[in-house]
């Protein structure tokens, strides 16, 4: 059997992947490899508690992908014959290629600690059955420890507490969400965990998992003793890039598999994309490592305008980190550099924070506070980083200026943005956020 263009894994890099070529190139035939019967969507994960009820609402629709043409094939990629362009699966087929596009994801971090085979420790992995397996310990289970602070760690806790679980979040860090915000936000989000019954310990170590065959509490390191009867240990992913490996592919020093601005690995006709491929700054063009759906999805969009080459082909920009996350009530939002991250660089910034109301006037019914901080580059006035907490509004608002940032704009075009207001809506065209950061950055650049 031949295919044109093969796409291994079917989350959002591989979906996106399959379904943009085979609307580009109609005639080509796309055949996209999965192992599970049902794809989930993982950043939906958290929810399958409390809001969703069910691991059943939140899956991945294959009809969007069958309607366009791709063949999907429940099966798993073992090995890559790369000289003889084929794919090997564990059903004991062979399948040739003419491109291949590896979209494999990433998989949970281990803690190594004692006790961390014990039953009732799980972690988050992205498939259905196993986050079904997960589900049903949750419902049986009254005391639980989330050991972890990041976007996982926290969307899980904030969902299982609306179940009236007891929960707690150990995380090593000072706050919970500070690889992605500034201390001021991610204290935000940590009061409104704390109102919705969350308990958080921060700063410490876990030093062991006890139990006898069930986990029954966490020990940390300086002494405190936490009682359980289940674990979810979310400290991080790191890229899945075994079968890269195993076929000789070239992995970067980071642990991704290198690609170049085209999202091409060193063999010419696979590409990689999603998490388990290499990423560049927006800024300063450093490889890094960002494992978020949306950039999976874009890069997705590029492989398939690139599958061809010729004048298909574009460019893979520098990636600028975007996140959003939403506890209780509070909606928070990030793009770019945070300070923490442009201190580490060595950049010589510019912050400014301004604070207003999401409505006009303030007596608007469900009016609510909204805070932005914005990072500028004091010598060009380029923006480079932003923060925004307040009501929904954040998801999109953080996207623009998400947007700023990869165009390089600058606070001067930030203070000529033209935009349109609405008392329920958004903000007075008086105390619109943005302008008024873009106007506080002028007034102290200046002096």
């Amino acid at each position: 059997m031949r295919v044109d263009v093969v796409v291994v894994g079917g989350g959002p890099g591989g979906y996106t992947s399959a379904l943009v070529t085979k609307r580009l190139y109609p005639e080509m035939s796309v055949l996209l490899i999965r192992r599970d019967e049902k794809a989930i969507v993982p950043c939906g994960s958290p929810y399958i508690f409390a809001t969703l009820g069910t691991v059943d609402k939140n899956l991945l629709p294959d009809d969007p992908l069958k309607k366009a043409g791709v063949e999907i094939l429940i099966d798993e990629v073992t090995d890559i014959d790369r000289s003889g362009k084929r794919v090997k699966l564990k059903g004991g087929r062979e399948i040739e290629y003419g491109k291949l596009i590896l979209a494999t994801g990433s998989v949970p971090k281990g803690l190594k600690v004692p006790g961390a085979e014990l039953d009732g420790v799980f972690y988050v992995y992205k498939s259905y059955d196993y986050l079904r397996k997960l589900r049903g310990a949750i419902e049986e289970a009254s005391k639980i420890v989330i050991i972890g602070g990041g976007f996982v760690g926290v969307e899980f806790a904030d969902d299982i507490a609306a179940m009236g679980k007891e929960v707690t979040i150990v995380e090593l860090l000072p706050h919970c969400l500070l690889l992605n915000f500034d201390e001021e936000f991610a204290v935000l989000a940590e009061e409104e965990l704390k109102k919705r019954g969350v308990n958080i310990v921060t700063g410490v170590r876990v030093k062991e998992l006890r139990g006898d065959k069930r986990v029954k509490a966490v020990v940390l390191e300086d002494g405190r003793e936490i009682p359980c009867d289940l674990v979810i240990i979310s400290v991080g992913t790191r890229p899945n890039v075994e079968l890269a490996q195993k076929c000789g592919l070239k992995i970067h020093e980071l642990g991704a598999i290198d690609v170049d601005e085209y999202l091409r690995t060193s063999d010419p006709n696979i590409f990689a994309v999603g998490d388990c491929s290499i990423k560049r700054d927006f800024l300063t063009g450093k490889p890094m490592i960002a494992m978020l759906a949306s950039i999976a999805a874009m890069e997705g969009r590029v492989v398939a305008s690139n599958i061809l080459g010729l004048t298909k082909a574009r460019r893979m920009p520098g990636v600028v980190f975007v996140c959003s996350t939403q506890v209780g009530e509070l909606c928070l939002g990030a793009a770019g550099y945070t300070e923490r991250r442009a201190k580490e660089e060595g950049l010589d910034y510019l912050a400014v924070t301004y604070t207003t109301v999401n409505r006009h006037p303030g007596a608007i019914p469900d009016a609510r506070k909204i805070t932005m901080k914005l990072l500028f580059l004091k010598r060009s006035g380029q923006l480079i980083g932003a923060e925004v907490a307040g009501g929904k509004e954040v998801g999109e608002l953080i996207n623009l200026l998400a947007l700023a940032i990869q165009d390089k704009a600058t606070v001067a075009n930030l203070l000529d943005l033209q935009f349109g207001t609405h008392p329920k809506l958004t903000p007075s065209p008086i105390a619109y956020h943005v302008v008024n950061a873009a106007e506080e950055a002028i007034r102290k650049l200046r002096t």
